[in-house]
């Protein structure tokens, strides 16, 4: 793929999120496309939005799961940077209509204490670089029609991220004895929907930040002080429909609430 070509599908991707106008899968035309090629269309959908006057706050990472690898046939996450347009305070509101087709997850959230950067960053480094836990909620959306993605899609499409809301509550990371035992039940509208567990996300939410801080060293990048990592969903996206409200309760970090309007 030139980077000519990576500019206009890009391009294409820049426009479904202003216009909420879904395009076809990139994968239809070119079914040879992988990660590789899905994050060089990211670094120039990033580069577009970033000029925009967005910033990134933090980064996320998908594909954590043994289910979802095995759905879309790898056996590896992928990332892409959260943005700070897309944060939402807990207990606000978000409307359906900044969405294409909107589901929702609860996740583990990071907070980075000092830099981290890659490569050969271990899980113990990484975990002395963490200073606080967030309870998360991230709402993923696709701008690929019906979600119909293969890996190079949803990598190009800033791994599906859409918004996420974040507890007010920072927890000290060493008051959370073992990420992986972080017990989570998700509700909407007060009825039980999932519950989920640390070790969820890659084994352990830790090894998910080490994972990332040695990828994104290959393109240079380090993990800053105050970053966030998303880790990844506990459970199997929700959808999420005009009225909804949801609520996720974690085990020692507390509880975020999110409701969905028009």
């Amino acid at each position: 793929m030139t980077p000519e070509l990576a500019r206009q599908r890009a391009l294409a991707l820049y426009r479904a999120r202003a216009t909420r106008e879904p395009i076809a899968p990139f994968t239809d035309e070119d079914p040879t496309l992988g990660m590789d090629e899905g994050y060089a269309i990211q670094r120039e959908l990033v580069s577009m939005l970033l000029a925009d006057g967005d910033d990134i706050i933090g980064h996320k990472v998908g594909v954590t799961s043994a289910p979802m690898q095995r759905m879309l046939g790898v056996n590896s996450p992928d990332h892409g940077p959260v943005l700070a347009s897309t944060r939402y305070r807990d207990g606000g509101t978000v409307s359906l209509r900044g969405f294409i087709a909107p589901k929702i997850e609860a996740e583990i959230v990071f907070v980075l204490g000092t830099r981290l950067e890659g490569p050969d960053v271990t899980v113990e480094q990484a975990r002395q670089a963490i200073s606080g836990v967030v309870a998360g909620l991230e709402i993923v959306d696709s701008r690929i029609a019906d979600w119909r993605i293969e890996l190079a899609d949803t990598v190009a499409d800033l791994a599906s991220n859409g918004a996420l809301a974040l507890s007010d509550r920072v927890v000290p990371f060493d008051e959370v004895a073992d990420p992986r035992l972080v017990g989570m039940v998700l509700s909407r509208n007060g009825n039980l929907v999932d519950t989920g567990a640390g070790a969820a996300a890659l084994g352990d939410p830790v090894a998910v930040v080490a994972w990332l801080a040695n990828v994104l060293a290959r393109n240079g990048v380090a993990l800053e002080p105050g970053h966030l990592v998303m880790t990844g969903a506990l459970h199997a996206a929700v959808p999420m429909s005009e009225g909804d409200e949801f609520f996720a309760e974690f085990d020692r970090l507390g509880t975020v609430r999110l409701t969905v309007g028009p």
